[in-house]
């Protein structure tokens, strides 16, 4: 697992998900609208590798800590990355 974290952008190589920096601060692609701090957005691309198959149990321990973060239970906020949201190659 490795989130690429750059001054505007941060992808991961397990997630089709991504963070982009905007006007407002971060936003993740599966937390649309939503802005957030350079932390939360790392938490958030964390979350995003921790859905991704093949993760890891013991990696999923730390979901619901995670999630808890951004104000999310951990059941949330894995419904959020798995059903919805733009995927790292939209909007660029």
């Amino acid at each position: 697992m490795s989130i690429t974290i750059t001054d505007t952008d941060m992808t991961s190589d397990q997630s089709p998900h991504a963070a982009r920096l905007t006007g407002g601060g971060w936003e993740a692609t599966w937390l649309p609208g939503r802005a957030l701090t350079r932390n939360q957005a790392i938490t958030a691309m964390t979350l995003a590798e921790a859905a991704a198959p093949g993760a890891g149990d013991r990696v999923r321990l730390f979901i619901d800590g995670w999630a808890a973060e951004l104000g999310l239970a951990g059941a949330d906020a894995l419904a959020r990355i798995t059903e919805g949201g733009a995927t790292a190659g939209e909007g660029r």
